[in-house]
């Protein structure tokens, strides 16, 4: 249902419409986008978006309010129309890399549809808004309907409102609607130090992406399906016990250890009894036990008392000026809720810990900006976070005397070990008149907990299986398809080929581009079809403006003739022969124009966009990192891979 609102900014023009985030495009919506992509999203603009009177950087731009049905913000949708023509960057890297589409043809139009950070929701989208890494969403859309997702951030990523599920949901709902064709995405997801391809992919199998549908579709570094298949199996088959083995004599041993008989013992209401055994196990409980309120958690089997501290020490402690960061974060007036004010303390902490070494402000900030994305939250934090007692640690706050410059540290806070805590408490017993408070930890454990823990397992399965956890790691892309959707109404669809003649074909670089979709209706005559065909390869394509179909295969009959009654099928793929292509076009590939080949000892045979280097006698690339170049080092300025490198040898020899 769409609403209507005023325009924010008082000028005077059409009322713009306001769409739920969480409804908009469903299944019962009543816009109906029965044609193929390039025509389906130009009717989303003009239906269901108000064309903006700023364009971004000279393209036009259209913009869709949603609202969130939960908090009650509207959040806008802006898409952008490029035209590859005028375009600084007419060939799409995402295709060359991530996708293995360098041997489609160039689309002539792209469609961003993006949804800026919070911040920037009032104001119009930045001139280089392609290229900014903090949107919420970011999905590239070429009119040939095969996309990209570049970029999804939820709450981890800087969203203070909105869930990155809930921007999966909207994107997914997108595509479907505008019946796209094919999504690719590389899975760099993270959270709190953790790679979740690898965090999920040992958990569920999958990827985080997985749930809508995206499927593995080609790795880095020559990573086949077979070979993530086996890394997957051999990391989530551990045992606990054999993890702990493998890291004897270490500090991570012992805290896995611990981690283990912590978690064996922890008991929940509806959890099965399946003993907690392999990393599988560890892993899909922890992340269950970090989603679940603290109220559906039950406590600990009874354990001694906690350990009682005189009321003098915590006096003492009020004296310094010693502050529990969990109240100070109460007391504040902030725009963020007390959730991620903890969460982010906690990760400053950890940040502190990791270095084990007083640090500077601008340090703190750039090893947590690591995981908080959200700069003002970080800032709003670090200003209140002096002299705060963060869990079991003191976060102190000084000026260094020489430079001035406001450094960070931390201090163990007081928690006596049981037997102390047992004389401390005879002790205060003793005391007459002397009144004790009790310091006592919850008996189950947070989600901050949870979190810390978790990342224990991880860490032990990379320290211990390094080379499977690797294959995981580089399995980043993956892509989700549609098919053509054709049994929802009578029209017809076809996939129709472009089948080069001989002088073509002798001009082609790579394998042919994929056939483009064409919508007749049920009617339609076979000259109607060859006509739409011919329109659609014009509209989409750059080499192809002046297309002209002169034959047509899969489809019999005259050209006044219906379509089903030459044979043919809705969902058919007919095949269609011409001239009028450009192949003397720069603008023929998504790839580019550059008939490089890769050949590298991992075995990958295209571009997967990790970093390469050519081998100067056969002019093959290889992955740096397999030919022993560090990601840190500068490539040689003369480089031969193995095999010729041993050529070379030998004749040096012989000479």
């Amino acid at each position: 249902m769409a609403l209507v609102a005023a325009d924010p900014t008082g000028r005077r023009k059409a009322s713009a419409r306001i769409y739920g985030l969480r409804t908009f495009l469903d299944p019962g919506c009543p816009t109906d986008f029965y044609g193929a992509f390039r025509d389906n999203v130009r009717r989303f603009v003009r239906e269901c978006a108000d064309i903006e009177e700023r364009a971004t950087a000279g393209m036009p731009t259209w913009r869709t309010l949603l609202v969130d049905e939960q908090s009650g913000l509207v959040v806008p949708l802006y898409t952008v129309e490029e035209c590859v023509r005028r375009s600084p960057i007419p060939f799409c890297d995402y295709c060359r890399c991530s996708a293995g589409w360098s041997h489609h043809l160039v689309s002539k139009r792209r469609y961003h549809l993006i949804i800026p950070a919070d911040g920037d929701w009032d104001k119009p989208l930045r001139p280089d808004a392609f290229f900014v890494r903090s949107h919420l969403l970011h999905g590239l859309l070429h009119c040939n309907g095969f996309g990209h997702l570049i970029v999804v951030n939820g709450r981890d990523g800087g969203s203070n409102f909105i869930s990155g599920r809930d921007f999966m949901d909207l994107f997914d709902r997108l595509c479907t609607a505008l019946r796209v064709r094919a999504v690719s995405v590389e899975d760099v997801s993270g959270k709190a130090f953790m790679d979740l391809r690898l965090l999920l992919g040992v958990a569920h199998g999958a990827s985080w992406f997985a749930r809508w549908g995206y499927h593995f579709f080609k790795g880095s570094y020559g990573v086949t399906q077979e070979a993530y298949d086996r890394a997957l199996r051999v990391l989530s088959s551990l045992r606990i016990e054999e993890l702990i083995v493998v890291l004897a004599n270490t500090g991570q041993s012992r805290e896995l250890r611990r981690v283990a008989v912590a978690y064996r013992n922890l008991h929940l209401p509806d959890r099965d009894t399946k003993p907690l055994v392999t990393v599988r196990d560890f892993v899909r409980f922890l992340l269950e036990l970090k989603h679940r309120p603290a109220a559906q958690t039950m406590p600990l089997p009874p354990s001694p008392s906690p350990a009682p501290l005189p009321r003098r020490a915590m006096k003492k402690a009020v004296r310094k000026g010693y502050r529990d960061f969990t109240k100070v974060a109460a007391e504040m007036q902030s725009r963020w809720p007390l959730r991620r004010l903890h969460s982010s303390a906690q990760v400053i902490v950890d940040a502190l810990k990791r270095h084990g070494r007083k640090m500077t402000r601008q340090e703190v900030r750039e090893a947590a900006r690591l995981t908080i994305g959200d700069t003002g939250l970080l800032d709003f934090v670090l200003k209140s976070l002096g002299d705060c007692i963060v869990g079991d640690h003191l976060v102190r706050r000084t000026s260094n005397p020489t430079s001035r410059v406001l450094e960070f540290s931390l201090e163990e806070f007081p928690s006596p070990a049981p037997a102390a805590a047992a004389a401390a408490a005879a002790a205060a017993k003793t005391e007459q008149n002397e009144d004790v408070v009790v310091v006592a930890r919850p008996a189950w454990p947070g989600a901050l907990q949870v979190e810390r823990d978790l990342l224990t397992v991880y860490r032990s399965m990379l320290a211990a299986q390094p080379e499977a956890a690797g294959k995981v790691l580089d399995a980043k892309h993956w892509v989700k398809q549609w098919g053509l959707q054709d049994d929802v109404d009578d029209r017809l669809r076809f996939l129709v080929m472009w089948v080069p003649n001989q002088e073509e074909l002798e001009e082609l670089t790579r394998a042919l581009p994929p056939p483009e979709v064409v919508v007749v209706e049920a009617t339609a005559s076979v000259g109607e079809l060859r006509a739409e065909a011919e329109r659609a390869m014009r509209d989409t394509y750059c080499v192809m403006e002046g297309f002209r179909v002169e034959e047509m295969e899969g489809v019999e009959g005259k050209d006044w003739e219906p379509v089903l009654l030459g044979g043919a099928e809705s969902g058919a793929l007919v095949w269609v022969r011409g001239d009028g292509m450009d192949m003397d076009s720069v603008l023929r590939y998504e790839g580019g124009a550059d008939t490089w080949s890769v050949g590298c000892a991992c075995g990958a045979q295209d571009d997967d966009g990790e970093r390469m280097v050519a081998c100067d006698a056969c002019d093959m690339w290889h992955h740096t990192r397999c030919a022993g170049i560090g990601d840190g080092e500068p490539v040689p300025p003369l480089f031969f891979c193995a095999r010729c490198g041993r050529s070379v040898m030998a004749a040096g020899q012989m000479v």
